[in-house]
């Protein structure tokens, strides 16, 4: 049986993408057009334990209905999804349905807010609706919008009195708008402009409710003004009626905004204080549950706490989170770029903070007095389409590249810092060799310690393992890496730079003069230092900074972006092939993988773009498949490395052909197509003489396009074994002797939500297990494991 063992994907880039269910300490977040499930507090450190499908399009907002076992999520496809947990309450959040869609809306869903049975959600075209839950479902009740040309950036509701809500409203304004609404469980009967509170200079991005005690309210506002405003919301007896200083700096203003709700509750609202100390953005705003302290996320790469000081009460930081921000600071240069959501509660007697970066991973704080904190391990993640994925030559730790422009390492933490193995071993994000600017698109690993990428560049780096990445594999997955005093140290990647340079590269008399050359043999000092004291596997900053691979040579020759490479098995010679809309760059260029020369022969054959290249087990043959439609496979000459175009089809499929595969060499010279046309062809190879010809044994049709197949290179019980991934994210698995077979289908709710663009088994076999690496496009990397038991009788 096929089982899922981990899921690597990212948050979106949105203010309110994410929300804790409180019960079981679950976090849902938007990643991609999918809802990942988290479960934050668990220490075996399995991360995402599963992704919701439905979402088409990026998904901007998720919220848990507190008191209820229903969760919201909305999306740029328009849509209103509401899920159930039919076990929440149980402490189970593996069960889930979709239960409603509102397709009510025109544009982007950019916001809302949930509370009790009221919705009320924000859309791109500037307008508002209200909804109730009326009979198990919600029920459009009221549409507006605040004010032309004002789009909502954000909403938070509060319950001022039983069924009376106040309603606060931010987005391309400098003003937060006030609606005072009213409503019970037949629907909403009231629902009016209340009044604006001014005094921000540019768009409101957060604004979050906290009550201090019954009657007397906090609304904080944050903005892109760098401030966070507070008002202090006060209703019948607790109003202040002292008089108005109408003198007093706008600023500052004193100036009380007074509305009724009903006949019964009147309220009242004055600004309380300013919050300055932020250099960005305010993104994200919460409140402690039980304390009066903000916590705000920023663009500014800065976490922070804030409270009221007990003698003067101003609010004052104190603590801060994240890293110092810097000028020109951008992912490409190490820095995080900034946080977007947090998350804020306590778990066993401690504070805990959870904010999302721009690199998606989750950072994690912790603090048993609120004072000093320490960083725990999150979850790390591609934030775009995961473009290829590619194991170790051992089969130890699988590689990926993504559009987000990184390369990742993940393997398997087997051991606890004292050599004992994990209960529950658990995968990981080990290293980050490649931190780019521009999109990755194939990777290949040459040996163990080694592996060449290409992508939207034009050239291809190769990259060998740093003795820091080395070791911190060995101390937490057991890999031991061999001449390892022949590596370097580790790698650190100058300001705006895009090739990461060895330390062992820098003299210490040059390190004096030279900036770049300084920064560089810091990082391997601490790169080295980091190694020893490490707890668990790499923390995101120690990631993006310290676990870099440092590049060895850079490969020329393609005129346009690389779409594909593969390694010959006897690790001798790159094949590379690069984007074209003609026959002078659909070529295939050949580098030999021991000096790094461009070998003189240049192949020519195709028309379009090289989708994929494939050497065959036994060194021999070159097969390349395109989106012309057409295949070609070459022979080698192995006294000079020259290749002979030995056979074509003229038609083999009628669209493009995105990937092939060969089959073991047991089975004889044999290799497998898969295409947009829905089918996958079984190719049979035979040599007389000179003479290679290669005919169509079998084929099979599937109900939608294949775009990605991987051939185990062992048979079992004589039969070949084959994964094949789907446009729509399905995976099956098929065993091949004179037909087609399926083996087991993946069941759909663990599988990706968009196309499969590489699968790659393992040549690993770990107790009766083999691996199945999947990149997608709906930006995730997942593993499978598939027992062996399923298919050996």
């Amino acid at each position: 049986m096929l089982s899922q063992e981990s899921i690597f994907i990212g948050a979106n880039k949105q203010t309110q993408v994410s929300d804790l269910e409180e019960t079981t300490k679950v976090v849902a977040y938007g990643a991609g057009k999918t809802i990942a499930l988290w479960k934050s507090m668990d220490t075996s450190h399995h991360g995402v334990f599963k992704t919701l499908k439905g979402h088409t399009a990026e998904v901007t907002c998720v919220r848990f209905v507190k008191g209820t076992d229903m969760m919201v999520s909305a999306s740029e496809d328009f849509e209103v999804r509401v899920w159930n947990f039919p076990k929440l309450r149980e402490g189970h959040m593996d069960e889930v349905e979709c239960i409603q869609v509102i397709k009510h809306h025109k544009h982007t869903i950019t916001v809302f807010a949930v509370l009790k049975n009221l919705l009320v959600v924000g859309c791109a075209d500037g307008s508002i609706s209200v909804w109730s839950f009326i009979e198990d479902q919600y029920v459009l009740q009221e549409e507006f919008s605040v004010q032309k040309g004002v789009f909502p950036l954000c909403l938070s509701m509060h319950e001022i009195e039983k069924t009376q809500f106040i309603l606060a409203i931010g987005g391309t304004n400098v003003n937060v708008f006030i609606y005072s609404l009213v409503s019970n469980s037949e629907g909403v009967s009231k629902l009016e402009f209340a009044t604006k509170l001014e005094g921000h200079e540019d768009w409101i991005k957060s604004l979050v409710f906290r009550e201090t005690v019954p009657g007397d309210y906090l609304l904080a506002s944050g903005s892109q003004d760098r401030y966070i405003r507070l008002w202090r919301i006060r209703t019948n007896e607790k109003i202040d009626t002292s008089e108005e200083d109408e003198k007093k700096l706008t600023l500052l203003s004193n100036k009380i905004y007074k509305f009724d709700i009903s006949a019964d509750v009147h309220v009242a609202i004055n600004f309380e204080a300013l919050i300055m100390g932020h250099d960005d953005w305010i993104s994200s705003l919460q409140w402690h549950k039980t304390k009066l302290q903000l916590l705000t996320s920023t663009a500014d790469t800065a976490v922070m706490v804030w409270e009221p000081d007990t003698i003067s009460g101003i609010w004052i930081c104190s603590s801060r989170l994240g890293e110092l921000s810097s000028k020109g600071a951008s992912t490409a240069t190490g820095s995080s770029g900034g946080f977007w959501s947090c998350i804020w509660f306590t778990h066993d007697g401690k504070d805990v903070i959870l904010t999302n970066g721009k690199t998606g991973s989750w950072r994690i704080w912790t603090s048993t007095d609120g004072l000093l904190w320490d960083q725990e391990l999150g979850i790390t993640g591609a934030t775009k389409s995961v473009t290829d994925v590619a194991w170790s030559i051992d089969g130890n730790y699988l590689l990926s590249t993504s559009l987000d422009q990184t390369t990742r390492l993940f393997a398997e933490w087997k051991y606890e810092t004292s050599g004992v193995e994990r209960k529950t071993p658990s995968w990981c994000e080990m290293a980050r060799p490649q931190i780019h600017g521009y999109d990755m698109l194939c990777v290949e690993p040459i040996s163990n310690t080694r592996f060449v990428s290409g992508g939207d560049e034009k050239i291809l780096r190769s990259f060998d393992e740093p003795k820091a990445v080395a070791q911190l594999l060995q101390k937490f997955s057991g890999i031991k890496t061999e001449h390892n005093g022949d590596l370097p140290d580790s790698a650190a990647l100058p300001a705006l730079g895009l090739s990461n340079k060895a330390t062992t590269d820098v003299d210490e008399n040059e390190s004096d003069d030279d900036p770049d050359a300084r920064e560089t043999a810091e990082t391997k000092n601490i790169s080295s230092e980091l190694i020893d004291e490490l707890l668990t596997p790499p923390l995101e900053d120690q990631l993006q900074r310290h676990t870099l691979w440092p590049e060895i040579e850079k490969l020329y020759g393609h005129g346009y972006e690389i779409s594909c490479i593969d390694v010959s098995p006897d690790r001798k010679l790159i094949a590379t092939a690069c984007k074209s809309n003609n026959a002078q760059h659909a070529v295939i260029r050949l580098f030999d993988a021991e000096n790094w020369n461009q070998l003189p022969q240049v192949l020519p054959f195709h028309n379009l773009t090289i989708t994929k290249l494939r050497f065959s087990k036994d060194n021999r043959y070159l097969l390349s498949v395109s989106r012309d439609r057409l295949w070609s496979l070459w022979e080698r000459n192995f006294d000079n490395n020259s290749f002979v175009l030995r056979s074509f089809k003229e038609k083999p499929h009628s669209r493009i052909i995105w990937d092939a595969d060969w089959v073991p060499l047991a089975k004889g010279l044999a290799f497998i197509t898969a295409s947009r046309d829905k089918t996958l062809k079984f190719w049979r190879l035979s040599k007389e003489d000179e003479a290679t010809s290669v005919e169509l044994e079998n084929s099979i049709r599937f109900s939608e396009p294949v775009t990605s197949i991987s051939v185990h290179k062992d048979l079992y019980n004589e039969k070949v074994l084959l994964a094949v991934g789907f446009e729509s994210g399905a995976i099956r698995i098929l065993s091949y002797t004179e037909s087609f077979n399926d083996i087991t289908e993946i069941d759909w709710a663990i599988t990706p939500a968009d196309k499969i663009n590489r699968l790659r088994w393992s040549n690993l076999v770990e107790n009766g297990k083999l691996l199945l690496g999947v990149g997608s496009a709906d930006t995730s990397t997942r593993i499978y494991s598939l027992n062996i038991s399923t298919f050996k009788d």
